[in-house]
């Protein structure tokens, strides 16, 4: 039995500075199972408490800080058995600069998908518009949010850029929105007669809501145009080019079918034959 103490107990030189013996491995395995069963149970006990659209986000949050749990366990039990960590880190420093600069980057991501999950600024389903870019929100998770394309492709949103630029929620006061669509018509034009097809168009429209109503806005005397605005409601604003394409089309052909012009730019082009009429 002495013999397998004496065993168990040797010391294991790994570096000049760092060693190691059987009994040590075993007690941190030892420590590391017991921490993984508490941490099992505990969450366990906490997604009982949880609604089910909660479970995702507290799932990512807890894996996260179960790793930083047994970073630390296992520190600890190091340092009280005795083991020089000391001399380890010292050997080490150079890395674990290079690692900390690299993950840097990650623990931007981390804090900034604990902040949104936190206080719910946004949500999976919510329309969403980040440097340009417009997306569906699919997945959110702690480092990365997954959203979705107008041309169906997949998004991936470091959760940090929420915090450095600005973002837009097209859908968090609701899942209605209010669009628009602009079109000029000739100076002459019957104004009145040019609100009502206007009206007619986005009101033909099947995704256009009853209420509220559609309305026009005569927005500018332009210089070539009567400048107007018809704005209208959609439930469903992700694909909103698709029904402001479709009111075009149908305002075209309700000009068309009414005699009203819509003009383009002109400019009057002089041409001189010669240096003289061009200092006349």
């Amino acid at each position: 039995m002495r013999e397998i103490l004496d065993l168990l107990n040797k010391n294991y030189e790994i570096t000049n500075a760092f060693s190691l013996s059987i009994m040590d491995v075993i007690v941190l395995t030892i420590t590391l199972a017991i921490a993984y069963t508490v941490l099992k149970l505990f969450k366990k006990f906490v997604n009982r408490k949880l609604q089910p659209e909660n479970e995702l986000k507290v799932r990512s949050i807890f894996s996260y800080l179960s790793w930083i749990i047994y970073v630390v366990i296992f520190l600890v039990t190091m340092n009280k058995m005795g083991v020089n960590l000391t001399a380890l880190f010292a050997a080490s420093a150079a890395l674990l600069i290079g690692v900390g600069l690299a993950l840097q980057t990650l623990f931007q991501d981390i804090i900034s998908g604990v902040f949104i999950m936190i206080d719910k600024s946004v949500r999976a389903g919510d329309i969403i518009e980040l440097e340009g870019k417009v997306g569906r929100v699919e997945e959110i998770k702690l480092r990365t949010t997954r959203a979705v394309t107008l041309n169906n492709k997949v998004l991936i949103i470091p959760n940090h850029l929420y915090l450095t630029n600005s973002l837009y929620n097209w859908t968090q006061n609701g899942n209605t929105t209010r669009e628009s669509v602009k079109v000029g018509v000739a100076y002459g034009s019957d104004v009145q007669l040019v609100k009502e097809l206007l009206i007619k168009a986005a009101q033909s429209h099947p995704s256009v809501l009853v209420s509220p109503p559609v309305s026009v806005l005569f927005e500018d005397f332009g210089d070539s145009s009567l400048n107007f605005k018809v704005v209208f409601t959609l439930a469903d604003s992700f694909k909103a080019q698709f029904p402001q394409s479709d009111i075009r089309f149908e305002i075209d052909r309700l000009f068309r079918e009414h005699k009203i012009s819509i003009p383009f730019p002109q400019r009057d082009l002089h041409i001189y034959s010669n240096a003289q009429e061009l200092v006349k």
